[in-house]
């Protein structure tokens, strides 16, 4: 009976190791995202930034602006990285690079949080590559 126990204990063991591993294995990708919060400098209404992504990795930049305000994003990269622009609160893209162009200005619906995602598309984000780039935004009233 003791035996019986002492296996079943190994085998709740081993089985609880597994799912942990896979679980953070899976969950790593996700912890691993970027984000930052933008501020102008005073009298500016313009920011530049230079990062890079990886494979499946993305950077978020966030920004509070207000309803009716033009949000002008411009991202120079060797072509393989795109950006959208993705409203307070989610939902889809207001604006999309990789359909629209790495230079674009949407007039914003509402005010909030509003996210800029830099990510990968095609063979570099299967391939895992790393791709730099520098991304410009800029809001006017």
């Amino acid at each position: 009976m003791e035996n019986f126990v002492l296996a079943s204990t190994r085998k709740v063991l081993a089985a609880t190791v597994i799912t942990a591993s896979l679980t953070f294995g899976i969950a790593a990708p996700l912890l691993a995202q970027a984000h930052t919060v933008v501020h102008f400098s005073p009298g500016n209404d313009n920011s530049f930034m230079s990062s890079s992504i990886t494979g499946n990795q993305y950077h978020d930049y966030i920004l509070n602006a207000r309803a009716g305000q033009t949000f002008g994003v411009s991202l120079i990269t060797d072509g393989t990285a795109y950006f959208n622009i993705l409203p307070p609160g989610g939902g889809p893209a207001i604006y999309n690079s990789s359909v629209s162009g790495n230079d674009g200005s949407v007039k914003l619906p509402r005010s909030g949080d509003y996210t800029i995602r830099v990510y990968l598309k095609g063979n570099a984000k299967d391939r895992n590559q790393t791709v730099p780039f520098q991304v410009s935004v800029a809001i006017t009233p």
